[in-house]
């Protein structure tokens, strides 16, 4: 199977930082603010074309957490909505690109995963309490 034709970013500061991260295999863009980067590929719901996000790299065990916080934005992030319809997405870890699963997580999975995330990045806590919406705890498992 081809891959998806990958559409960049309309935020020009996220496209750059994808392209730099592509370009060096993560040396550069693989830190942002202090804490590791991966890049979650999604399949656009509407367009069917590749979308490359940077996220805080959470990694648990085998698997690879992702958090739709949108900075605790009232709406869930587009590539939260994508990976919903389109739950096969990859993690650029680096080097490493996994082809992965995407689910949300359980209540019960999400209260027990939830502090792993909140390690990587403290302000997860403060997103969740800023806002109504249940912010999703994405679990991408290998495939």
């Amino acid at each position: 199977m081809t891959e998806p034709e990958y559409e960049p970013s309309p935020w020009e500061p996220i496209a750059d930082h994808v392209e730099r991260y592509l370009a060096t295999d993560g040396e550069d863009g693989a830190e942002w603010e202090g804490a590791e980067v991966i890049l979650l590929g999604t399949i656009g719901r509407r367009t069917g074309k590749l979308r490359r996000t940077p996220l805080i790299r959470v990694k648990d065990g085998d698997d690879y957490l992702v958090v739709a916080s949108m900075g605790g934005a009232p709406t869930h992030p587009q590539w939260y909505l994508n990976l919903v319809d389109h739950p096969e997405v990859t993690v650029q870890d680096r080097a490493e690109v996994h082809e992965l699963r995407a689910r949300t997580a359980t209540p019960e999975e999400k209260a027990e995963r939830w502090p792993v995330a909140v390690a990587q990045w403290p302000d997860y806590a403060n997103y969740q309490a800023g806002t109504e919406r249940d912010i999703p705890l994405v679990i991408c498992e290998p495939r």
